[in-house]
């Protein structure tokens, strides 16, 4: 039995000219669907684990070095106490947070492969099931829809297992 969790870190905007996804319709009609033209978004920070099948997720109005270490204390607050969580994440810029957590280290991803990082499924998921072909009211409409989508994934250890398991990331 290992001491050390493997977690998958990411970061998405939603609401910005959202975004458009196939949906069933009569055959030969064009369906009318909406899609957002104002420039509103927020940002889901998210991390998962899985391992144990749980994540840990901020929504945020910007993302920048304060915000990415107000994520890792969540992390941080959800590894089990006699553990040690190894959080592989992408090189953006705010990646750069000065952590002081006993129990994280952070391990980057190579430059432009996003597909090493689990989480990029997990957020298209998200965006087809939840939060594709919508327009928002206002911003508070955007953060209880993040807060919806999140929380249906969060809630579905099952999920998060089946789209973010790799063989390569087992200890």
């Amino acid at each position: 039995m290992s001491n050390v969790e493997i977690w998958f870190q990411d970061e998405t905007r939603v609401g910005q000219q959202g975004s458009l996804t196939r949906v069933w319709h009569y055959c030969g009609e064009r369906p009318r669907l909406i899609r957002q033209q104002q420039y509103m978004s927020q940002y889901i920070f998210g991390a998962v684990c899985p391992q144990k099948g749980t994540s840990a997720g901020l929504i945020v109005s910007h993302v920048n070095k304060k915000m990415m270490a107000l994520q890792m204390e969540e992390i941080s607050k959800q590894v089990s106490r006699d553990k040690h969580a190894v959080v592989v994440m992408d090189g953006a810029l705010w990646h750069q947070a000065d952590l002081n957590l006993a129990n994280v280290t952070l391990l980057k991803l190579p430059p432009y492969s996003p597909e090493l990082n689990p989480m990029e499924q997990v957020w298209q998921m998200m965006k087809q099931r939840f939060l594709s072909n919508r327009s928002y009211k206002d911003i508070n409409t955007i953060v209880e829809a993040c807060c919806s989508a999140w929380k249906a994934i969060c809630e579905s250890p099952h999920i998060i297992q089946t789209l973010t398991q790799r063989k390569w990331a087992e200890i």
